[in-house]
């Protein structure tokens, strides 16, 4: 079986297996969005079980 090469660069697993995924609106143009703005898109977010349970069809390895 196949994983999602898209959804594998994108999406990952904690230590307790719970699904994070990157925050979005963090690609570019980053000189136009304010600093505050910035700063809420950082970091890693955990992601919704349902959309949790459709990953690990994506990604069957994880």
């Amino acid at each position: 079986m196949k994983s999602h090469k898209a959804a594998q660069k994108r999406i990952g697993v904690t230590g307790s297996g719970k699904v994070i995924r990157v925050n979005a609106w963090r690609g570019h143009h980053l000189e136009i969005k304010s600093s505050r703005r910035t700063r809420r898109y950082a970091g890693k977010t955990l992601m919704n079980p349902t959309h949790a349970r459709q990953v690990r069809r994506l990604l069957p390895y994880l």
